[in-house]
């Protein structure tokens, strides 16, 4: 790796912003995602959106398309 390569995006993701992202990319509303993880609802989404202004993404279906096209789910 070169001096001045960087990081993968999701290497600045939490990972509990991880797991949100890969729980509603498997589909899950954010109520489900909250209640799986044991938090509320608002938490969850506030980990989505700082998640996807981490990772430049604009709604969900990126978000969905980035966690497939990283690993995080499968197609």
């Amino acid at each position: 790796m070169s001096a001045t390569a960087q990081a993968p995006p999701s290497a600045s993701l939490t990972p509990r912003e991880r797991e949100v992202v890969t729980l509603l990319a498997d589909g899950l509303t954010v109520k489900k995602a909250a209640e799986r993880l044991m938090t509320s609802p608002k938490t969850v989404d506030a980990q989505k959106t700082t998640a996807m202004k981490k990772l430049g993404i604009h709604n969900r279906a990126q978000l969905t398309l980035w966690a497939v096209r990283n690993g995080l789910v499968k197609a």
